[in-house]
């Protein structure tokens, strides 16, 4: 694990010992199980889908969040704005000490838009699955290389329960090798599983621009391909859609962006046609 990853789990695992001494478990599940049905991932088959996602700081290029983020509205009408640009899924950073999130973000989110919500933290223990869900949220993802197994399968467990979808994180070849034993052992309908590959260097922050592509054929086989990290442009979402990815997690440049209806719309359609482009070339 990475320096960066490792500090991330630590204070992750400090938060969720605060978090239990705060609510106990068995209170914080009864009242995930209470929560209302929340909405179902769906998504475009044979198709190209945007995950959306609000946060407001990250490490590699500093604060994301305008001068109207103190707005009480501001996470539900950045959400709002990726749904009427189309978005599939909205994804909301709850780490707080170096992206500025909370779970508080998660349930605006929840509460603004009809559409899944994914909780994306460095998640180390169940508890934190229960707590996404009873924030609002529809799924979570998870690292693979922050939990050994045993800490998997307790959250893949929570998530099974609960009903969320699960976005398994990978950074290299073995990562894509054991979610493919992950997934292969798993009951198919008892959770739903997508795959992610994040192409961001965890030692120097930069984004290795080849690597999505270098591992594009290493995913486990009938599995959603999520694409993540350092995709500002239609044209870098279409470059992906191009390689096999059926979805791309896009936040800095949504973040950024001064119309984030028109460039989610924008990269949506970037990838639909050059999936179509791909199927009619196979």
């Amino acid at each position: 694990m990475s320096d960066f990853l490792a500090l991330m789990a630590r204070n992750s695992e400090r938060r969720a010992a605060e978090a239990r001494q705060r609510e106990k478990l068995s209170a914080l599940r009864r009242r995930a199980l209470e929560m209302p049905n929340c909405p179902q991932l769906e998504l475009h088959r044979g198709c190209f889908d945007i995950i959306a996602e609000v946060k407001r700081h990250a490490p590699s290029v500093g604060a994301l969040s305008p001068a109207d983020a103190g707005h009480p509205d501001f996470v539900g009408r950045q959400a709002e704005a990726y749904v009427r640009g189309g978005a599939a899924v909205i994804s909301v950073l709850t780490e707080p000490e170096t992206f500025h999130g909370s779970l508080e973000d998660l349930t605006a989110a929840a509460r603004a838009v009809p559409i899944p919500i994914m909780r994306k933290d460095f998640l180390v223990d169940p508890y934190q699955v229960i707590e996404a869900r009873a924030a609002g949220a529809a799924g979570v993802l998870l690292i693979l290389r922050m939990l050994d197994d045993a800490h998997l399968g307790e959250m893949l467990d929570a998530a099974r329960e609960l009903g969320l979808f699960v976005i398994l994180e990978a950074f290299d070849q073995d990562d894509l090798a054991r979610a493919r034993q992950v997934t292969s052992a798993a009951d198919d309908e008892a959770v739903r599983v997508l795959v992610g590959l994040n192409s961001r260097n965890l030692v120097t922050l930069e984004v290795d621009d080849e690597r999505l592509a270098r591992l594009a054929e290493a995913f486990p086989d009938g599995l959603p391909r999520v694409a993540e990290s350092g995709l500002e442009t239609p044209a870098d979402v279409a470059r992906v859609a191009a390689l096999g990815y059926s979805l791309a997690l896009v936040g800095t440049a949504l973040m950024k962006a001064s119309n984030p209806t028109r460039l989610t719309a924008d990269m949506i359609e970037a990838g639909r046609i050059a999936t179509m482009k791909q199927c009619a070339s196979a």
